[in-house]
């Protein structure tokens, strides 16, 4: 929404639980050849290479070090037979970094429970609970996901949060059956995930880079608009595009990249923070910080979260329908999230065993998070975009910011402290860090045969229509309001759309242009 485990070697092989028409290969990504059959990513003609990322010889740099030493070539970074994402750093710095990650990312759960309190009227002291639970889930399924328990969490770099369509989609069911309803299609959600993950892990083998990367930049686009919509406002309301708002973020990504210029080292890789703890220092010195956020949560030294605050859970199948519809786009983009994460830290993974993880771990804090009355709580792309900015990779870096957000989320003061940094100097650090996700999936496009016509067309199609909702808000106006929900998410549409294609173009299509092509025999006949 801790303390460093054993390192874990990578998993063996796992063999297909059945007939399928492609299956990954253990510790491989797969990418579609010219051909549309798969192929372990990095292949060459002389045998199998590292994957992508981890050698200058496969076209792209290798990711960044976390310490800013130089490596041993060919062995992604790792040292004595560690891997850098399974390196414990000395304390101090693993929570310094940590911290980094929480203030870019701890707008995310204020913002999502000051909405829920305004659209559904809730009082001073349910608002001071529900954000409570947020920080303290949020920061569980972040040691979840970094750790790793039994076969719940990727054991990578992830943080969790509570917000984005989950948000909207939980609010439009409490409206409408109740808040009572709304936190059982929650739960009732988490339990469909868990019974639909097998057959969603057999239709992996149809998620090849062309995909994932289609769905990254869609992702990294639909951020980058939320992140500068924090820092302009929504169109049409009071204050829109004030100047003051746009210079104050303007500003924090001018402070950002000047750090990042000039500071080398640690310093260089706390960029993110330190151009963030400045643009709130300039908000200070203007006088833009009024404490009005502060004040929103109340009083008090602690804030422990209640269980079930709105009573207990209804549950009502068919007003949970959309939440179940949505969390198979959720899955998809769980399985690019954790793709393209593997990539940024420089780690194999095998997509049969770890993407499942990752799902599991967000539904598992989901279940949780519904029995508090949150939302669906699900891993983050922001915090991947701060791996690469900066270079660190060890899980425990997110797992100390688990840490910190569960502190946040008993502490008061320490969320009063936090909630009163403005929105605009949240979002100029956050354009910034959504902007590097979406060069993280042209990167991965860029290795997906995009020279080949038909990978090319697939990319266009799904590019158009996942970022059509995103760049024309409310063009599905006129649909129903079940429809409209799925149609608005450019994740799910561009995502859906590039499954398809892929599938016609890559699979489809060579079967029927053989058969038509191949000279029949007496016995076809």
């Amino acid at each position: 929404m801790s303390s460093p485990r054993h390192n874990r070697p990578p998993a063996d092989p796992v063999p297909s639980p059945g007939p399928a028409p492609q299956s990954p290969e253990s510790h491989t990504v797969r990418t579609a050849r010219p051909d549309g059959h798969p192929r372990a990513e990095g292949a060459g003609p002389d045998g199998p290479r590292p994957p992508s990322g981890l050698s200058p010889s496969d076209g792209c740099p290798p990711p960044p070090s976390d310490v800013g030493a130089p490596r041993p070539a060919g062995e992604a970074g790792a040292r004595d037979g560690v891997h850098p994402v399974d390196e414990a750093r000395p304390l101090g710095r693993i929570l310094l970094f940590g911290v980094q990650h929480v203030l870019v990312m701890a707008a995310t759960p204020i913002s999502a429970i000051f909405l829920m309190s305004a659209t559904l009227g809730l009082g001073t002291g349910l608002t001071v609970n529900l954000l409570s639970a947020a920080f303290v889930l949020s920061g569980v399924g972040s040691l979840v996901q970094s750790l790793g328990i039994w076969k719940f969490g990727p054991r990578l770099p992830f943080v969790m949060l509570p917000g984005g369509a989950p948000l909207i989609l939980f609010l439009a069911i409490a409206e409408q059956h109740g808040l009572r309803t709304a936190t059982g299609a929650v739960i009732l959600t988490a339990v469909f995930t868990f019974v639909v993950l097998p057959l969603f892990s057999r239709l992996l083998a149809y998620f090849p880079a062309l995909v994932i990367g289609t769905m990254i930049v869609i992702v990294g686009v639909n951020l980058v608009k939320v992140g500068a919509v924090l820092v302009t406002g929504q169109p049409g309301s009071p204050g829109f595009a004030d100047p003051g708002n746009l210079g104050l973020g303007m500003a924090t990504i001018g402070f950002t990249v000047a750090f990042y210029l000039f500071f080398t080292g640690v310093l260089r890789q706390l960029a993110v923070m330190l151009g963030l703890l400045a643009g709130a220092a300039l908000a200070a010195a203007t006088g833009a910080i009024d404490g009005a956020g502060a004040g929103a949560v109340g009083g008090g030294l602690v804030n422990l979260p209640h269980l079930m605050p709105f009573g207990s859970p209804e549950f009502n199948l068919v007003a949970a329908l959309p939440l179940m519809l949505y969390t198979l786009a959720s899955m998809a983009e769980a399985t690019g999230q954790t793709v393209i994460n593997a990539e940024a830290v420089g780690k194999r993974i095998d997509t049969r065993t770890d993407v499942p993880r990752t799902v599991r771990g967000d539904a598992l804090t989901s279940l949780f998070g519904g029995f508090f009355g949150l939302p669906l709580m699900v891993t983050s792309g922001e915090n991947i975009g701060i791996v690469r900015v900066t270079g660190v990779r060890s899980r425990f870096v997110t797992a100390a910011a688990g840490v910190v957000l569960i502190a946040i989320g008993v502490l008061a003061p320490v969320t009063r402290a936090i909630s009163v940094i403005p929105t605009p100097v949240v979002g100029g650090t956050a354009m910034v860090v959504f902007g590097v996700i979406t060069v993280l999936g042209v990167q991965m496009l860029g290795r997906s045969d995009l020279d080949k016509h038909t990978s090319t067309f697939v990319c266009a199609v799904a590019l158009a229509l996942g970022l059509l909702p995103i760049l024309v808000p409310g063009v599905y106006g006129g649909f129903p309001p079940n429809v409209r929900i799925l149609l608005e998410s450019g994740v799910a549409v561009g995502t859906f759309t590039a499954v398809v294609l892929n599938i016609l173009f890559h699979h489809v299509r060579p079967g029927v242009v053989a058969r038509l092509t191949t000279p029949r025999t007496e016995s076809d006949r």
